[in-house]
């Protein structure tokens, strides 16, 4: 059932929509990753990760809440539910309990890694189908670069 009416094809809602359902899922969970991370850091470093840790997680949800009322504009309820992002997102699993800041570190390149290569993918998806969606992916792929770079700064 649509509520509100895409301009979109259905070939390219369909493949806008997956792209958009997808980049939400991987945005919700590396801002979980991160905020998990984020509690159990520890080490010398332990500060100045620890508020990195929060600049990714202000990203990603900021991000999120703009691909899912993008999905919305084009009457695709977005799904951010846990089992949702729990079984479908690109992340690997994140390890439980205290993490030693280097390995902290080692954690977010990763799946900053993780979420860009799917986002880069998206990018190429959705430019003839729907470049008001692709602009979105761009700006989010730019974020989470400087991100990945920053955090591979960290371990030299």
């Amino acid at each position: 059932m649509y509520v509100v009416k895409s301009p979109l094809s259905d070939a390219d809602l369909k493949t806008v929509s997956g792209a958009l359902q997808g980049a939400l899922v991987d945005l919700v969970d590396l801002s979980l990753v991160a905020k998990q991370v984020h509690w159990n850091v520890v080490g010398p470093r332990f500060r100045s990760i620890h508020l990195q840790l929060d600049e990714v997680v202000d990203t990603a949800r900021l991000h999120s809440d703009t691909v899912a009322e993008r999905a919305s504009t084009l009457g695709v309820p977005p799904d951010g539910r846990a089992a949702t992002v729990a079984t479908t997102s690109g992340i690997g699993v994140t390890p439980e309990g205290w993490i030693k800041d280097t390995d902290a570190v080692g954690e977010l390149v990763d799946a900053l890694s993780a979420v860009i290569s799917r986002m880069r993918v998206r990018v190429d998806a959705t430019g003839e189908a729907d470049p008001v969606s692709q602009d979105i992916f761009i700006q989010i792929t730019a974020d989470l670069e400087k991100h990945h770079w920053m955090f591979q700064a960290e371990n030299g």
